[in-house]
């Protein structure tokens, strides 16, 4: 039996969908643990790629189980069209697929919600992908939700309508200048419902007490990144739900001490989508030229990634938080072209040269302070093996080893699961 958790270590999109689809194999059961339809987990093998927003990104392989946990939030709507986008691939989703009885329903009423409140803050908005999960949390927190367990009950219609009553009443008190139409949006949502309910809804947390019991291996699978946590990230532009390993423990029901391994995963440099302070952030033709090669947008939004150099001090922050075991650098082969590359290895804080993450980011109070390593010409993209990496890049990975006090176990080196490199 062992429960390994992986999740991203910096504002999200560090590529947690490739790896989750690389190790599915050696695991019986994926999990995810946190989260919405927020997240975008891109995949791509066989010259197709394909986007998950909320099933586990093992569901493309013939063995493993993928179970939504408890902690997601799930919209109907958006997971229905998920399930349509893998028709085409005879997957046996009844078979595959469970879903917590514990985890809350994202109402047409909450993504209004998160528009108007969004649309209310003015040049104080904080970036929400607008998918509804803010106030679907806040639902959950305020004991008002509804859970997936509700919607086999025989009065859950009338829990929907009071709570969505609630909610107009609440986009009204916002005065944005929000149109919609409820009934129209209704039709699609219940029309979601009946879809959701052809698949097995659990008691997950029992089901991965057997699971455990019977020595079955379980990959724990994190949505977004360590410094969007809810508790440690960079708030208030953050998501609403723990995305640090603690989560997989409150998102699962699985106890502490049965976590084996955390793996954590990064890009070899730092991108953010939306608002929020990003120290290490470029304006000029580096950044420029970091978000061409790299196709930096969002998987969910569409919209471009800021990017920037590597910022060592919040990576050893979220290495910390989380007890991560092993690490995964991604997009090296991103950096391939640069005659140096830069590394954030302090900040100068309000005049003092610092190493830790501190309580507040915003560039009035921290300038990067970089190291400075040569960079490597050549592509990388087509290789297989550790022994084929340019020696800069070695000891790019050898110097980034040293300072987080982690090994790198696999180098990723483009988007399909084949360009994939264990050390």
């Amino acid at each position: 039996m062992k429960v390994d958790i992986l999740l991203g270590l910096q504002w999200g999109d560090e590529g947690k969908g490739k790896i989750v689809d690389v190790l599915t194999p050696q695991y019986d059961i994926i999990a995810r643990f946190q989260g919405g339809p927020n997240a975008g987990h891109t995949l791509e093998f066989d010259g197709i790629k394909h986007v998950l927003h909320t099933i586990p990104s093992g569901i493309f392989h013939p063995t493993a189980v993928n179970l939504v946990g408890n902690g997601v939030v799930i919209d109907p709507v958006i997971f229905k069209r998920e399930l349509d986008n893998l028709a085409p691939f005879g997957i046996d989703i009844p078979k595959k697929l469970l879903i917590s009885r514990k985890a809350h329903l994202i109402l047409p009423t909450h993504r209004l919600l998160d528009a108007a409140s969004e649309a209310a803050k003015g040049k104080a908005k904080i970036g929400s992908t607008l998918k509804g999960i803010g106030p679907t949390y806040m639902d959950k927190t305020g004991r008002n939700g509804i859970r997936v367990g509700d919607i086999e009950l025989p009065n859950w219609k009338e829990k929907y309508r009071a709570l969505a009553n609630k909610h107009e009443a609440m986009i009204a008190s916002y005065k944005a200048d929000i149109q919609y139409d409820l009934a129209e949006l209704e039709v699609a949502f219940f029309g979601a419902i009946e879809t959701l309910k052809t698949l097995d809804f659990i008691d997950s947390e029992a089901y991965l007490f057997d699971a455990m019991a019977q020595g079955k291996s379980i990959l724990a699978e994190g949505a977004q990144g360590s410094l969007l946590d809810i508790d440690f990230g960079t708030y208030p532009f953050v998501t609403s739900s723990n995305t640090t390993a603690a989560g997989a423990c409150t998102g699962l029901g699985i106890a502490p001490n049965k976590i084996k391994e955390v793996f954590g995963i990064f890009k070899a440099y730092t991108t953010r989508v939306g608002s929020g302070p990003f120290p290490t952030e470029l304006f000029d033709e580096v950044g420029a030229t970091m978000g061409r090669v790299g196709n930096e947008f969002g998987a969910t939004t569409g919209r471009p990634r800021r990017c920037g150099w590597l910022d060592l001090v919040a990576l050893k922050y979220a290495v910390a938080i989380n007890g991560v075991t092993q690490l995964m650098m991604m997009k090296g082969d991103v950096l391939s072209g640069f005659d140096k590359l830069k590394v954030c290895t302090a900040y100068n804080y309000q005049g003092k040269t610092i190493t830790h993450f501190p309580y507040d980011i915003d560039p009035e109070l921290v300038t990067p302070v970089y190291t400075e390593l040569p960079g490597w010409k050549e592509d990388l993209t087509g290789m297989t093996q550790a022994d084929q990496l340019p020696k800069e890049l070695m000891a790019y990975i050898e110097f980034l080893e040293v300072e987080l006090g982690v090994p790198i176990k696999i180098v990723s080196v483009g988007p399909d699961r084949k360009q994939t490199i264990l050390r």
